[in-house]
């Protein structure tokens, strides 16, 4: 008679621990809608991989505010050009990435900015289902929970853009010398081309592949600056300082 207990109370056990779950990972979303990440599990592993390398590790936090309307422009530019206007996935890229993947030919990505922001922060790197499932329902929630504005202030503080380099503010001082608020189109445009992979498509010095993203880069960005759901996107509220050191 014990025995058929067994089961129903590991069940029970079981919905216990997964309501405790979600009501942990549900908190933790509506705090990030306004507490920075404290780390992720991509950095963790890069300061892991840097030990030993001689190269150090760089995050430097800025508010949305705080980072030029064209390294905002530049990023839905290259990685997400129907941001603002879908709800966490874009469903035609998805189908045209299945079908080509089915013929064999080289991979194709299709994660929206939204997708890559719940892999970066909540999630690790590389495939599968689980993951995959997991990322949906991270995406689903943000979305919902953060808005877009926030998501793409997150994406562009965690994203990494250089071997242990993470945010577009680490991005800019590194590469060029000043703050992510001061980056003019080329050079934004430039940070953007490494996203796909930034330990080969090095921005300084210049990997071939960058280069030409580059100029990619710089010709979507003149298609979508007119779009007026890019034009809010990219509307800052608050007053900025522009006159600050880098580095200060």
């Amino acid at each position: 008679m014990k025995t058929k207990g067994i089961f129903p109370r590991i069940w029970r056990k079981l919905k216990i621990v997964l309501l405790v779950l979600f009501v942990a990972h549900l908190v933790y979303i509506v705090i990030l809608k306004w507490i920075n990440p404290p780390t992720t599990l991509t950095m963790i592993g890069s300061r892991i991989s840097l030990i030993g390398s001689g190269k150090s590790f760089k995050r430097d936090w800025v508010d949305f505010d705080e980072i030029s309307a064209n390294a905002k422009l530049a990023v839905i530019s290259s990685e997400d050009q129907l941001f603002p206007d879908h709800e966490g996935f874009d469903y035609k890229s998805i189908e045209k990435a299945m079908e080509q993947n089915k013929k064999g030919k080289r991979r194709r990505g299709a994660s929206t900015i939204s997708q890559q922001v719940a892999k970066n922060v909540f999630l690790w790197q590389g495939g599968g289902w689980f993951r995959k499932g997991l990322e949906v329902y991270f995406t689903f929630m943000i979305e919902k929970i953060w808005g877009k504005k926030r998501i793409l202030e997150v994406y562009l503080n965690v994203a990494e853009m250089g071997e242990g380099i993470f945010g577009i503010e680490a991005a800019a001082q590194t590469y060029y010398n000043k703050q992510a608020l001061m980056l003019n189109r080329e050079e934004a445009a430039m940070i953007a081309a490494c996203l796909p992979n930034p330990i080969t498509h090095t921005v300084v010095p210049p990997a071939r592949i960058t280069v030409w993203r580059q100029k990619r880069i710089l010709q979507q960005m003149r298609n979508l600056a007119p779009d007026p759901d890019i034009k809010e996107m990219l509307k800052v509220e608050k007053t900025t300082k522009p006159d600050k050191k880098p580095g200060a």
